[in-house]
């Protein structure tokens, strides 16, 4: 398996000791090296502990063939832009389990036309987690909500976009699915 650890690693800034340390449990930057370079076999249980540690997904971490990564040409800072001082690549996005997507058809709020809303499904005992971000809530009769979750007790209290427009609260909802990414053409 050919693994991407190392550029994932260097592109967050992180040395050995660093990742190792976040490791749970920690373990040594020697391992670190030898599962990055391939002298040691890098298992799922290695890929999972080493992603966590990295805060990326396991499928970030293995170069698959049928994956592109884009080439990092320019960084974007406060002093301004400039070249990365290593060569890097990023990840587009992948669909994870429990997605959906919410597309914009007319612009309100910060969303524009064309812009597609990424969502990650929520059971009612996570419902908190999602508080004072953007979520998409079942309502009877087979209608959806959408806004800014801004209570949750029992009831989901949303202020959905737009400017004006009065709180809605929707009782038990079965399930809740919360805004993780906006994915927007810039023209």
């Amino acid at each position: 398996m050919i693994t991407a650890i190392r550029e994932v690693r260097r592109a967050k800034g992180l040395t050995l000791e660093d990742v190792a340390r976040r490791c749970v449990p920690p373990t040594t930057a020697q391992t670190i090296g030898r599962l990055e370079t391939g002298t040691r076999t890098v298992s799922v249980g290695w890929l999972n502990r080493i992603a966590a540690a990295l805060g990326v997904e396991a499928a970030d971490l293995v170069t698959l063939p049928d994956r592109v990564d884009l080439p990092v040409t320019a960084i974007l800072d406060g002093r301004g832009v400039h070249a990365p001082r290593r060569t890097t690549t990023v990840r587009p996005p992948q669909v994870a389990p429990g997605q959906i997507a919410v597309t914009v058809a007319g612009g309100i709020g910060d969303y524009r036309a064309g812009d597609v809303i990424w969502c990650a499904m929520l059971a009612p005992e996570n419902f908190a987690t999602a508080l004072n971000r953007d979520v998409l809530v079942p309502q009877p009769a087979g209608r959806l909500a959408f806004g800014r979750m801004i209570g949750c007790k029992g009831s989901v209290i949303l202020l959905p976009p737009g400017p004006g427009t009065p709180p809605q609260t929707i009782k038990n909802p079965a399930w809740m699915a919360v805004a993780m990414r906006l994915v927007r053409d810039l023209q």
